[in-house]
């Protein structure tokens, strides 16, 4: 029988030893269980003493009291804003695509903003192709279709999963039951849905209540999904055949299908597009099914096979050069597996100032909520004073890797660039970005990103293949590193 491995351990081990590093005769697994007992009896609880010289601290400065009246009755984050930086940002930059969308998009109370970002990026060459003065793809159409996919390849997953002997309470088990449905997406998702359903104009399956505020049927779904996985994991255990197991998800798939289709509706199979041109002259498409609209009138002018992900994830463990992905990150089954081409940062920022020249607007994927004023429409690592009323800074002490690797940033928003300013030496400054809350926030729905803020909180850009060196290009062809399920580069844009 083999020996139980020993434990060497930083805590005392239960033989009255200071807390030190040593070698410990115990072995392994009992040892630990005495060191997790010390190590959560050292800490005293907080005593009465150390809380009166926190308060006496906290009255003792004057500011404190004045922070204190104002947020208490007021965001503090917009507090924080540097009302004398903000009024220095301008919308003016060098170099901007000939051809902005028009209306400003509104995701509203979904998280589909992966999908707002790439449909709003493929429509600038569809409007100039076709003459528009303002055109929107419709958002709903690849939303139904995204919940359709999730549904089934979450069971899929799952039989999967249960069939290599992964129990409920395993950690990756865990992570897909709690979410089972997430919402959010990214740009290899969107090339599944693309290419399998292609797409159409937004009159054509406009909008519904679950698209806008999609939080209820998110909720029924879930439930009904984690109520399949336990059905599925039962005949899995009574040793049902694949033909049972099959049978069982079609029926399943049955019922969640009609609760899509009651909340979103059902695309048509075939549309006609009516539509006056710039001219005013009137003009129709179709019948045609929504996969020809795309091959046909679509990706000659826009192919999203082309756009390609590159990434910067500068934690140590992530090294530049390699391609990487996330387990079971996908939304269709037998689509493409989200992958990622990690480069430095300098290597992302200089592939969207190439592609705006070009004309070109960029999808990509942020970090949204550090260092910003939403009203305003700023990206700024200045536009926060959050030391003058908190008397400590927040959001960016730690390094871009750190900030991943303890949960503190993610990606976490997709949004399209569209314009840039170069300085004097060609640098870039600042960034203009399309987003999908509106036409409120920022400048009629657009913000500013500054160079800097870009280097921080920006994580991933869709790029056009003809802009990669040939460097770049050469990583594709690797195998991709598998990373688990809950790394930070799986979060999802929404």
């Amino acid at each position: 029988m083999r020996a139980l491995a020993l434990c060497t351990c930083f805590y005392g081990c239960g033989n009255g030893e200071s807390a030190s590093k040593k070698s410990c005769s115990q072995p392994a697994v009992s040892c630990l269980r005495n060191c997790l007992e010390t190590a959560s009896s050292a800490a005293p609880p907080i005593q009465n003493d150390v809380i009166e010289q926190w308060k006496r601290n906290f009255y003792k400065d004057p500011k404190n009291l004045l922070a204190q009246n104002v947020c208490v009755k007021n965001d503090p984050f917009e507090l924080s804003i540097s009302k004398a930086y903000s009024h220095k940002v301008h919308h003016v930059f060098t170099h901007k695509i000939e051809c902005e969308g028009k209306p400003i998009t509104h995701q509203k109370g979904s998280s589909r903003c992966w999908i707002f970002a790439g449909l709003n990026c493929m429509r600038v060459p569809f409007m100039k192709q076709y003459n528009l003065d303002e055109f929107e793809f419709s958002q709903a159409h690849l939303f139904y279709w995204d919940k359709v996919e999730r549904c089934y390849n979450f069971l899929n997953n799952y039989v999967e999963l249960t069939h290599r002997g992964e129990k409920t309470d395993d950690r990756l088990m865990s992570f897909l039951l709690k979410n089972p449905l997430d919402e959010g997406g990214q740009w290899s998702m969107l090339i599944n849905l693309i290419n399998k359903y292609g797409v159409m104009p937004k009159k054509n399956f406009p909008e519904t209540y679950s698209c806008e505020l999609s939080l209820r049927m998110n909720m029924a779904l879930k439930s009904k999904l984690r109520e399949y996985a336990k059905i599925l994991r039962d005949l899995i255990a009574d040793r049902k055949s694949t033909e049972e197991i099959k049978s069982k998800i079609d029926e399943q798939m049955l019922e969640l299908y009609n609760i899509i289709g009651i909340c979103l509706g059902i695309p048509d199979e075939t549309f006609t597009w009516e539509y006056y041109d710039k001219s005013k002259k009137y003009q129709s498409v179709g019948p045609i099914s929504s996969l020809e609209f795309y091959e046909k009138l679509v990706k000659p002018y826009y192919n999203v096979d082309d756009k390609l992900c590159i990434v910067n994830d500068p934690r140590p463990t992530s090294l530049y050069g390699r391609m990487y992905t996330v387990e079971y990150l996908n939304n269709v089954v037998g689509g493409q597996q989200v992958s990622y081409n990690n480069q430095p940062i300098e290597i992302l920022m200089d592939l969207v100032v190439k592609s705006i020249k070009n004309g070109e607007p960029v999808w990509f994927g942020c970090d949204v909520g550090k260092r910003s004023h939403r009203k305003n429409g700023i990206l700024d690592l200045k536009i926060n004073d959050f030391k003058l009323v908190f008397g400590v800074d927040i959001q960016t002490p730690l390094r871009k890797e750190d900030r991943l690797m303890y949960g503190e940033s993610a990606m976490t928003h997709a949004m399209a660039f569209t314009a840039v300013l170069l300085d004097e030496n060609g640098d870039a400054t600042k960034f203009r970005v399309e987003n999908s809350w509106g036409d409120d926030p920022g400048e009629k729905g657009y913000i500013v990103m500054s160079s800097d803020w870009f280097k921080e909180f920006v994580y991933l850009v869709a790029i056009d293949k003809s802009l990669l060196s040939d460097d770049v290009l050469k990583v594709f062809e690797e195998k991709p590193i598998v990373l688990p399920a809950w790394d930070p580069m799986g979060t999802l844009a929404q």
